[in-house]
């Protein structure tokens, strides 16, 4: 039996604008896993997992048709990772076999509440990982970055893609998207090979090393939201307010920037600043698309972790999931966890993992 795993991730700061080609994001990778096993079988094979056997299915209509949305249903990403992979397989001359995959993951709350820790993107690296090593195919970390991005846009057809990077490449990272435009035309010109081998234009993906004293905290409002379906929203928010958006868009860039440089300069001062300052553009954005990013309850958490000396703001899509804190380890959390106790906030324990090997 092969068994791998791959974590799950939160956005720190430049959500929504890093959908953008070039547009930088910070992520961070969480200790919270999606492990892959895979077992060689005869006549037939499985695909197995507790979680995902209750999934549901959206859809919407289209007239007098029944439009699926696939989305959030972690089944269609095995399936595009898998078929990704063995397509890389057969390009390098592999014999394909049946197997069991058996997948499991702890990056939803023990009722199947997701917290919104990417896990449709950690699924597809998770499966990737595991079939890579059931066939014995060379694997780097770019690589496995490259099939997992397609593998996931394939189904997803938008976002950014930045948490297939944290969850390949862990720890702190800087993130600028790459140009998924390019990504669809590459799909329907060139070959498989040729796309893993050349350069994606506009990725880029930088390991931060965080300051020594810099203590990440999580909250989880309780009440999970879906990215995509949020991402749709300020897409059509974007084409009615143009300017606006290319504000927004200027903003973001300078402010993930300026953030970058805390972390260069091991400044946690700079890095809270800059977190109060992207929280601030976010609000802007959330007003002019229309698109609710902090609920009341997100805004409840972060005026409890400002009043500890933290900088706090909501964490990816938003919506709901999970709000971020950054504070100095020195100073003491033990009032903001009773206000977030006494509101039904919960206190996400989980830590930050840096990805050694594959």
């Amino acid at each position: 039996m092969i068994t791998v795993k791959a974590p799950g991730k939160l956005y720190i700061a430049g959500e929504y604008a890093v959908v953008e080609s070039g547009y930088p994001a910070i992520i961070v990778a969480l200790n919270q896993f999606v492990t892959a096993s895979i077992e060689k079988t005869e006549n037939v094979g499985q695909i197995v997992s507790e979680q995902y056997h209750e999934n549901s299915i959206f859809w919407r209509r289209k007239g007098a048709k029944m439009v699926f949305d696939n989305r959030d249903n972690p089944f269609h990403y095995i399936l595009s990772a898998i078929n990704l992979t063995e397509e890389y397989a057969s390009n390098l001359h592999k014999d394909l076999g049946l197997y069991n995959l058996y997948i499991n993951s702890d990056l939803d709350s023990a009722d199947g509440k997701k917290y919104g820790l990417g896990s449709s993107a950690a699924v597809t690296v998770a499966t990737i990982k595991a079939l890579a090593k059931f066939y014995h195919l060379p694997l780097t970390k770019d690589i496995l970055f490259k099939l997992a991005a397609i593998a996931h846009f394939d189904v997803q057809g938008n976002g950014s893609l930045g948490d297939i990077a944290a969850s390949v490449y862990g720890g702190w990272i800087a993130y600028h998207s790459f140009n998924r435009d390019w990504l669809s035309a590459q799909r329907r010109q060139t070959t498989l090979m040729d796309l893993l081998n050349k350069p994606w234009p506009g990725l880029d993906i930088e390991l931060l090393t965080p300051p020594s004293d810099l203590k990440l905290m999580i909250g989880w409002t309780g009440s999970p939201a879906s990215t995509s379906h949020l991402v749709d929203k300020v897409a059509m928010g974007r084409a009615k307010e143009q300017h606006e958006y290319q504000e927004f868009l200027k903003e973001s860039k300078a402010c993930i920037k300026e953030m970058i440089r805390g972390f260069h300069d091991q400044s946690i001062a700079v890095i809270q600043q800059q977190l109060r300052i992207n929280r601030a553009i976010l609000k802007k954005l959330s007003d002019f698309s229309r698109v609710l990013i902090e609920t009341p309850v997100l805004k409840e958490m972060i005026n409890d972790a400002e009043k500890a000396g933290g900088a706090a703001k909501s964490s990816g899509a938003g919506g709901g999931d999970c709000g971020i804190v950054l504070i100095n380890k020195k100073n003491s959390t033990k009032e903001l966890l009773k206000a977030w106790k006494e509101k039904g906030i919960k206190q996400l324990k989980f830590n930050v993992h840096n990805v050694t090997e594959l």
